[in-house]
């Protein structure tokens, strides 16, 4: 398992993969750094760096995330938002099929080992609220209005 870092605007981004794919995405709250990036996480690291100039919405990698079956089916769920929206809970427990799985959904959609390339960030409550976000609602804040397509305006 290769890993590699990346500072972004709200925390250090630490990567983890090898031939078989991305496995996980975290954020850490403090710095680190290593100049040298496996080859195996080039592009990973790449891509997450273009999202936050902002010249990239979509990902295009291999990924590998360790879970359950369940798990990879919300994580599969949540690669189907598209980059500046948002879904609740609910909604997404309908498109898989089963509203009553809302607590499942929820604690898979928290278990997400992909930090960005697969949107956990997306999904917010039904009265619109910022709920959970393992990240802190900061950054879940941050990222929704990154990728906003309504830029807010200083009036000064």
């Amino acid at each position: 398992m290769e890993t590699a870092y990346l500072k972004t605007p709200i925390g250090t981004a630490e990567f983890k993969g090898d031939t078989s794919g991305l496995v996980s995405i975290t954020v850490l709250d403090g710095e680190k750094s290593d100049d040298i990036i496996p080859e195996v996480l080039e592009d990973a690291v790449y891509q997450l760096k273009e999202y936050f100039e902002g010249s990239r919405k979509q990902f295009n990698l291999k990924l590998n995330p360790h879970g359950t079956d369940f798990q990879k089916k919300v994580w599969n769920a949540l690669l189907e938002i598209p980059y500046g929206k948002t879904l609740s809970y609910l909604e997404l427990t309908k498109r898989l099929g089963d509203v009553n799985a809302i607590r499942a959904v929820a604690a898979a959609n928290g278990k997400n080992p992909l930090w960005i390339v697969v949107p956990c960030h997306r999904i917010i409550g039904s009265n619109g609220d910022l709920t959970g976000y393992a990240g802190g609602l900061h950054r879940k804040k941050w990222l929704l209005d990154h990728e906003s397509p309504v830029k807010q305006q200083s009036l000064f």
